[in-house]
């Protein structure tokens, strides 16, 4: 079901709270998203920016109204426990609308607008918007330039200006984390983020599933623009690779398949992993001697790790 505007309910009111997980190595882009959404806010707006750092190191001078600090598990980064935390300090802080941002991301100049609007049509959805990602040296701080720039990764729904489209069943696979919104209400009876994953992948698929399972309705917000700065990266990700397999192992656990097939298949025609019917596992010494592959640059369509 698509919903335009022509429909539209006065937008949700109330504070807006920005919910980001950052380490070290993506300080710089931190900081340009928190500049973006002091920019692109409006005087009237009540908007809180919320930093959850997730380095072994504590957190430096950040320009944000609150910053919390989740270390590392024994298995790395705490992504699920990161967004179940900052959440929880949404809530604290008296937020209404809570939207997770990557922290590589830099919000649209419409953004916040459009999933405050989303969210009163829907305000039972976990909303879900378009991102495009950005060639390196882009300006960021130009609204014109992201707009000449404007081209949403093709493997997700991307509704027209102004409108939603409440998903299918077969669509929560596509949910990923770098930028959704949830109303206050629905993250207090939604299910929360499984902290059992650490490291890479998966969390954001599980998150998806279960609320499908109990009929939390996802939507697609058409404007809802975000971001993705540049960096480099690898295709596989091979510097993941343990994590997808530990991830990926407990994913199938809890729904009797596996997350991440694109990427396993990737790493399986290198050599480097196999599945003997019922799982995945690492081929010993292939693995490691691919994890020396050259980046290639991110550019504007890479692949969605869970497919």
């Amino acid at each position: 079901m698509t919903v335009s505007g022509t429909s539209s309910s006065a937008p949700i009111q109330g504070r807006t709270a920005v919910i980001a997980l950052c380490s070290t190595p993506r300080l710089t882009h931190l900081r340009n998203q928190l500049a973006a959404v002091a920019r692109w806010s409006l005087a009237d707006d009540d908007t809180v920016r919320i930093v959850v750092w997730l380095g072994e190191d504590d957190a430096p001078e950040i320009d944000a109204e609150a910053v919390l600090r989740i270390p590392p598990g024994r298995h790395g980064l705490r992504l699920a426990a990161a967004r179940n935390a900052g959440a929880a300090a949404a809530l604290a802080a008296g937020a209404e609308l809570l939207v997770f941002l990557d922290a590589d991301c830099v919000p649209g100049p419409s953004m916040l607008s459009r999933y405050r609007e989303a969210a009163a049509r829907h305000p039972a959805a976990v909303l879900c918007g378009p991102v495009t990602y950005l060639d390196a040296g882009v300006d960021t701080t130009d609204a014109d330039t992201l707009a000449a720039r404007t081209a949403p990764h093709p493997a997700r729904p991307n509704p027209s200006e102004g409108s939603e489209r409440v998903a299918t069943a077969d669509e929560y696979s596509l949910f990923w984390s770098l930028s959704f919104a949830l109303t206050a209400e629905t993250w207090r009876h939604a299910p929360r983020f499984d902290e059992g994953f650490e490291g890479y992948g998966g969390e954001d698929t599980d998150f998806a599933w279960s609320l499908r399972v109990v009929q939390v309705p996802l939507a697609w917000v058409g404007g809802a623009h975000a971001y993705h700065q540049y960096h480099e990266t690898q295709s596989p990700p091979w510097q993941h690779l343990d994590d997808i397999l530990r991830n990926g192992a407990h994913f199938a656990a809890k729904w009797g398949q596996w997350p991440m097939t694109g990427w396993l298949e990737a790493f399986a025609e290198a050599g480097a992993v196999s599945w003997n019917g019922s799982t995945w596992f690492a081929t010993g010494e292939a693995a490691s001697s691919y994890a020396t592959e050259s980046c290639r640059p991110l550019g504007g369509s890479p692949a969605k790790r869970d497919q």
